[in-house]
């Protein structure tokens, strides 16, 4: 008899999280906010730094997603709309604000690889998201890197594994 645990492996600890992760964390959460009831972002922006955790959390980093991600909101749109399989109103506003972190992280966050930003709004997905909702986020920004990133995603090792195209394109729905 074994003692290995029988659960799935779960996310990572708090204490693992680092202020970086924290941040993206909590941007969501704001932009979550700005997305469902439009709050401003003044207004949003306090509330959120006096969430409890926050003091752990890279603001800076906080500051340049959540202000960053709400002035590029239209630019950020029309990016990833094309890359969509329906209208950007039926996405979940969690999904929807993850791609907007992802974008912005690609286009101005230039000292994180793209694969960290990738994995990083993959893991926000399944945490605050919905079932498979981490599965088209990860299509939409895996194409949104090449497009943003080029010469970083081509210098890029291939991983090994079954991608065998864009996951996700519009018009490729079943007529």
């Amino acid at each position: 008899m074994t003692d290995a645990p029988t659960t799935p492996p779960k996310a990572r600890k708090a204490a693992d999280k680092s202020a970086r992760t924290r941040a993206r964390e909590f941007a969501l959460q704001a932009l979550y906010q700005h997305l469902v009831g439009r709050n401003d972002a003044g207004d949003i922006d306090a509330f959120t730094r006096d969430l409890s955790g926050f003091h752990k959390a890279d603001s800076v980093h906080y500051d340049a997603l959540l202000h960053g991600c709400i002035a590029g909101a239209s630019a950020q749109d029309v990016l990833i709309a094309p890359l969509l399989d329906r209208p950007m109103a039926e996405i979940s506003p969690i999904e929807h604000a993850v791609l907007w972190i992802g974008v912005y992280e690609f286009q101005h966050c230039l000292d994180v690889p793209w694969r960290v930003v990738l994995n990083e709004c993959i893991e926000l997905a399944k945490s605050f998201g919905g079932t498979d909702g981490h599965k088209y986020v990860n299509g939409v920004l895996h194409q949104l890197a090449a497009q943003l990133r080029p010469v970083e995603v081509a210098a890029a090792p291939a991983k090994t594994g079954t991608r065998k195209g864009p996951a996700i394109r519009s018009g490729d729905e079943a007529s």
